[in-house]
Formats: C-alpha cells, sequence, structure tokens
C-alpha cells in the first residue's frame, strides 16, 4: 500500500523571486505584503519589493522628455536670443538658399521641423488652436514630472495603513552603509515615488561613503538634477561619471542635458566621440540621427539611420523615417517596401495601414490602397481617425471624385475640429463651387487653427488678388512667405502686387 505523499509549501520569497523574474510584478508585490505582514523588518523582502515596484513603473528615461509648460514658460536658462542657423533647435538648419525644406512638398510640424514619420516625445500631439499655449489649454503636462506622479500605494515600516517606505523618516546614513539596498531604494524614489529630491540627497550620502568612486551614484546624481531642472550640475555630475567609468547610458543622459540647454552642436560631438569608443552601440548613432532631424538636416539623418540598421536590423525607428524620408523624396517604391518590413515585424496600427494606402496610391497600386485605408480606419480612434480621413481626400481629388473627397475632408473637421489642414482643402473645393464666402471662411478657420501652414494664408491671398483686394493679399501673402520663404508661387504673388501698387 503506498504511502499518501505530500507536498511541501513553496517558501514565500522563493515564490515572491520567482514571480518578479517572470515579470508578474502585481503578483510579486502581493508575496511581498504577505511576508511582510508577519515581518516589517525583512531586508531581503523590502530590497525585493522595492525592485519589483519600480519594475512596475520604469520608463526609459534616455529618451528626451516631452517638455511640460512649466519648463518652458519658467526655463531661467539663459540662451542666445538670435543664434546662427544650424546651432540651436529653436532656428534649424536652412538651405544654401536660406529657404529651408521645401514645405509644399514635406510637410511641418508647429515649430517648423519636418515631420520625421516616428511619434517621438513632443511630436506626438497636435498643436493648440491658434497658436496659443497656456496651462489650461495645453496638451502637455505641467511640468516634465507631472506625468510621472502617482498616488502613494505603499511606504520602510511597511504598516498597514497603506504606505511602504516612510520617506520622510528614512535614515539615509545607515541606509548608505547597505549599496545594494540604497541603489533600490534611490531607483524607487525617482520612478515610482518621482521624488527626485529625496533621491538627491540619497545619492550624496551614498557617494560620500563610497569616497566620491563610484559611478553609478554620480549617474544617479545627474539624474536628479535633470529631472529638476538644475542642468549644469547635472553636466558636472555625468562628467565625472564618465571619468569614472565610461557607460553608454552616462552619455545619453548627458546628450539630454546639452538638448535641454539647447546646444545640439556640442551633443553631436560628445555623441560622435562616444560612437567611436562605442562602435556596436546604435542608440548613439540614433541620437545622432534625431538630432540632426531636429536640425532640418534630413540628408545626413538618413545616412545615420542606415547606420542604425546595420548595427540593428529591427529598428523600428529607424525603419520608419527611412520610409517616411524615400516617400517625401518621390519614391513611393521604396518607402512601400520599408513600411511592408515594419508589417512584417508586428506593427499594426491606425498610422502604418495609412501609410501603406498612401504608398500603394502613389505608385499606382489602387486596388490594395483603398483596402489598406479600410483597415487603417476600422483601427482608427479619435485621435488619428480625422487624418485617416484627410489622407482619403487627397486619394479622392488624385482620382477626380470630388464629392467624395468634400464629404472625406468634412467628416475628419467633425471627427477633429482643430484639423487645419481639412478646412484649408474644404476652403478650395468650396471655391470650385463658387461659394467664395465659404471659401473665404474656411482658409481663416486654418490660418487660426495653424499659422505654421503657409498653404491658408496663400490661398486667401490669392483669392483676394481675384476678387481685386489687393491690400489684403498683400498682407496674406506676407504672412505665406513669414511662415515659408522660398514658395515661388507666393513670391510672383508679391511682385505683381508690388508691381500693382508701383503703378498707383
Amino acid at each position: 500500500m503506498a504511502a499518501a505523499s505530500t507536498v511541501s509549501p513553496c517558501d514565500p520569497l522563493f515564490l515572491a523571486m520567482s514571480r518578479y523574474r517572470r515579470r508578474k510584478y502585481a503578483a510579486s508585490i502581493e508575496s511581498c505584503d504577505e511576508i511582510l505582514s508577519t515581518n516589517p523588518r525583512d531586508q531581503a523582502v523590502l530590497f525585493l519589493k522595492c525592485r519589483a515596484l519600480t519594475a512596475e513603473a520604469y520608463i526609459d528615461d534616455t529618451e528626451m522628455e516631452e517638455e511640460g509648460v512649466g519648463e518652458i514658460l519658467l526655463d531661467e536658462n539663459a540662451t542666445a536670443s538670435m543664434p546662427r542657423p544650424g546651432t540651436s533647435l529653436h532656428r534649424p538648419q536652412t538651405s544654401k538658399r536660406g529657404v529651408g525644406l521645401d514645405q509644399s512638398i514635406r510637410p511641418v510640424s508647429s515649430s517648423g521641423r519636418p515631420l520625421t514619420g516616428f511619434a517621438r516625445p513632443g511630436t506626438g500631439s497636435r498643436p493648440g488652436t491658434g497658436g496659443q499655449m497656456t496651462v489650461e489649454t495645453a496638451v502637455a503636462p505641467a511640468t516634465m514630472l507631472g506625468r510621472e506622479v502617482r498616488l502613494a500605494t505603499a511606504s520602510m515600516a511597511s504598516d498597514p495603513s497603506g504606505s511602504f517606505l516612510n520617506i520622510e523618516r528614512l535614515n539615509f546614513a545607515r541606509i548608505a552603509a547597505r549599496p545594494p539596498l540604497a541603489m533600490a531604494i534611490a531607483e524607487y524614489l525617482v520612478y515610482h515615488e518621482a521624488n527626485p529630491r529625496k533621491a538627491l540627497e540619497l545619492g550624496a550620502e551614498c557617494t560620500t561613503h563610497a569616497e566620491f568612486k563610484d559611478w553609478w551614484w554620480k549617474l544617479t546624481l545627474g539624474k536628479c538634477y535633470y529631472k529638476l531642472g538644475v542642468f549644469r550640475e547635472a553636466e558636472r555630475q555625468l562628467k565625472s561619471s564618465l571619468a569614472e567609468q565610461d557607460m553608454v547610458v552616462t552619455h545619453l543622459e548627458l546628450c539630454k542635458v546639452y538638448l535641454r540647454l539647447d546646444q545640439p552642436n556640442t551633443a553631436l560631438e560628445h555623441l560622435t566621440k562616444a560612437s567611436q569608443t562605442h562602435p556596436g552601440e546604435p542608440r548613439l548613432v540614433l541620437s545622432i540621427a534625431r538630432i540632426h532631424d531636429m536640425l532640418n538636416t534630413p540628408e545626413i539623418a538618413v545616412t545615420y539611420y542606415k547606420r542604425v540598421l546595420a548595427l540593428d536590423a529591427s529598428n523600428v525607428e529607424s525603419v520608419a523615417c527611412l520610409a517616411a524620408n524615400h516617400f517625401y523624396s518621390d519614391q513611393p517604391e521604396i518607402s512601400l517596401r520599408y513600411y511592408r518590413r515594419l508589417l512584417q515585424m508586428g506593427v499594426n496600427n491606425t498610422e502604418m495601414w495609412n501609410n501603406l494606402g498612401l504608398c500603394c496610391f502613389y505608385s499606382s497600386q489602387y486596388d490594395i490602397s483603398l483596402s489598406c485605408f479600410e483597415r487603417a480606419l476600422e483601427l482608427a480612434d479619435d485621435g488619428n481617425m480625422a487624418d485617416v480621413w484627410y489622407n482619403v481626400g487627397q486619394v479622392a481629388v488624385g482620382i477626380g471624385d470630388v464629392s467624395l473627397a468634400y464629404q472625406a475632408f468634412k467628416i475628419a473637421t467633425s471627427v477633429d475640429s482643430a484639423h487645419a489642414e481639412s478646412f484649408n482643402c474644404i476652403g478650395v473645393l468650396e471655391l470650385r463651387k463658387q461659394n467664395v464666402e465659404a471659401a473665404q471662411a474656411n482658409f481663416a478657420t486654418a490660418q487660426k487653427l495653424a499659422p505654421y501652414l503657409f498653404e491658408p494664408f496663400y490661398n486667401s491671398a490669392l483669392l483676394a488678388y481675384k476678387m481685386g483686394n489687393f491690400q489684403d493679399a498683400f498682407l496674406q501673402v506676407s504672412s505665406a512667405l513669414g511662415v515659408y520663404p522660398g514658395h515661388s508661387d507666393s513670391l510672383e504673388l508679391k511682385r505683381t502686387l508690388s508691381s500693382i501698387f508701383s503703378v498707383l
């Protein structure tokens, strides 16, 4: 007769560690809570729970964060008011003729930079109406830390009242004597609690305890100073960290500091030297390509994106940016191959199918184009549906179906009442119907919503010229040239108006 076998229960700490390794962070935190309810001073469990909470809230802070309204309005870092072209992100590079990129071929963002084909922090949201940004109306968070603030969920006493670490009562001098636990608590303070001030105090204590020879603590101090807006001190700490240990993440953090100080050329020089030291690191090359995109030098950026793909063939950002560049360079067939590659890699969203539809249309594959737009509309939400309908309208204009184009642009404006491009196109179609007043109203709406677009100003100027309103036409065409100085039609219209005024 076989004896009944008994299964011994699994050790709770081992179970919590196993769940953490399998990235089941919520379950791991629950296991840690059960252990801490009986032994609140178990340092191993405290360490594990810190790591689990940090991993649950972790974001890759080597990426450039979106600037909040508070940072923009209250920035006290002195920069040149009139920098030379190509030396500032606020005044990007222009071409030899001094007219910049051809905006009639490649659209630009509200900051005047060409669209890159990949949504990065600060580029994914549509600008506010009228170009005005206030704390109440801005899409961006009030401050950079605003999007990181979360409700307190748990505090080293681990009492059942709710907090996991009582941050105000932590003895940093005692914690600094235990470096692994100190590192876990520092990351917990930075990523989970979004409290860089306390992390800075802990980092200063631990750096002193390590006799100022630990690169990781200097990197943490640099991150904290960066989040607090003390960029020069952050630069000093990150350079000191690089002197102790040359790490890729430190180079990326230092690059962020230079960009916030509006020193893109310094960032480029530093990243170029770092890429020579770390020749197989694609993140450094990708950062160089991004900065060239910010400086309106896409030809150089394309070279670096190709270098990124040579190092990492599955880099989605490089593939997307190369696809967009070929599309706007009148090479939709090559762009289509890049987007098909992204589709094979598992990218399946509205923007992907929308771009595939445009590439198929301009490659004369009309049947596939309509199927792609149908798929894009199925996946679309209120945030991107207007752009899809706008592109459907452009396709309808291309095939000569004006009624479908008008309906598509109307749907786009009904989904997004701030879609300036659709209002501009509706104005053109209304003008074809001889509805002059409706056309003027739509052009005025587009100008108010997107003052960085030159098309509504030029269309309004041309309409005023044909109606004999030369003064209004001159003002409108001057506004168009202020946005895009190299637009040949606007220049010709302004010369015509100037000659008329000289005769008068």
